[in-house]
């Protein structure tokens, strides 16, 4: 026979075993800091401003299958999205140029990425490490959140329908990080986390800017899932605006539908 005292313990340990499987909705991991000071403003900073453009025919609107789930209804692809011969959801970032052990305040705002109409909004987005991922389902069935880093910590996380924002962070600088959903298949977004604050995502009008940063010379990428990244260089003068146009081809997209097609830019 058990005491008391031992059949306490054992549940005791159990339950201590459930907390850290289960874990809570929030990262736990914070980024680890530069070893430089942090950077401020002067008021001398200047800012880059420019517009992605699409060379070639639009593709036609895409029907998804969404047959395995009737509450997702209709819907489209969201991969290439061209209006007026400009590119959306290009993820455009400085590369380069910017000071090697500088540490750069982290944004405390919440980036959303929500799940509506069984698919990932936005497509594309950039954040910083350590900055609040806010999950979101807009939708009436549930999802399956599953991004899948290469150096960040890998997490597989259901969301119910009606059930609370999830918040993560990333600890770790990382581009082009899919995010999937192990519930529906055509579900995809990627997440790019920065360890500075100057990036952007291309909109609509395939227009981005990049503000407040000090004068000197940059390595911009854009980078699209279907069509590969590009770079260039840009100065920004202090307190001016530095233009930085990119423009992709329809000729040169590729199958970017396996997430192993193009490699995670892990930076340091």
């Amino acid at each position: 026979m058990f005491s008391r005292r031992m059949i306490a313990v054992f549940f005791l340990a159990l339950a201590a075993m459930g907390s850290i499987a289960c874990g809570g909705n929030k990262e736990e991991t914070a980024p680890a800091a530069n070893v430089g000071p942090t950077w401020k403003p002067t008021g001398n900073e200047g800012n880059i401003a420019g517009t992605i453009a699409f060379a070639g025919a639009s593709p036609a609107p895409r029907k998804l299958d969404t047959s395995n789930d009737g509450a997702c209804g209709e819907a489209f692809a969201n991969d290439i999205l061209v209006a007026d011969g400009k590119l959306q959801n290009v993820f455009v970032y400085v590369k380069s140029g910017l000071p090697a052990d500088a540490n750069f305040e982290i944004s405390t705002a919440e980036v959303t990425l929500d799940q509506k109409g069984c698919v990932y909004i936005p497509r594309v987005l950039g954040i910083q490490t350590g900055q609040p991922l806010k999950i979101t389902n807009s939708d009436q069935t549930n999802h399956n959140i599953h991004p899948v880093p290469r150096i960040n910590r890998e997490w597989n996380e259901s969301q119910l329908r009606g059930q609370a924002p999830i918040i993560k962070t990333f600890a770790k600088a990382e581009t082009q990080i899919p995010v999937k959903c192990n519930m529906h298949s055509w579900m995809l977004a990627h997440v790019n986390v920065m360890a500075h604050p100057f990036f952007a995502v291309s909109g609509a009008d395939g227009s981005f800017s990049i503000k407040g940063l000090p004068p000197g010379e940059y390595e911009l990428e854009a980078w699209h899932e279907k069509f590969g990244a590009q770079t260039l260089k840009v100065t920004v003068a202090e307190k001016a605006d530095a233009k930085a146009d990119f423009s992709f081809d329809a000729a040169k997209a590729y199958n970017a539908s396996s997430l192993k097609v193009q490699p995670a830019l892990v930076l340091p």
